[in-house]
């Protein structure tokens, strides 16, 4: 068993993460968003899907980069950027 470094939980099936060098264990998804999504950075929330990047800055959807200033960023393949 190893503990969870978000909620300390010592679970049977918890599983690892190597992200840039680092690993990481967890006992849920839950807590490995918690600690390794990046956070919008116009709303705040933790980007779990694909969110979109503009210029190194990340954000859930295009309708935030937008308001922080970022063009012809779309959030589907197929849609219309938003300008």
């Amino acid at each position: 068993m190893a503990r969870c470094e978000v909620c300390g939980n010592d679970y049977t099936m918890s599983f690892e993460v190597r992200a840039q060098g680092a690993t990481h264990v967890f006992d849920s998804f839950e807590c490995a968003i918690h600690r390794m999504a990046p956070i919008c950075e116009h709303c705040g929330i933790k980007v779990a899907g694909h969110g979109v990047e503009a210029d190194g800055r990340f954000f859930c959807c295009a309708h935030c980069a937008k308001a922080e200033g970022a063009v012809g960023l779309v959030d589907r393949v197929g849609a219309a950027p938003v300008s």
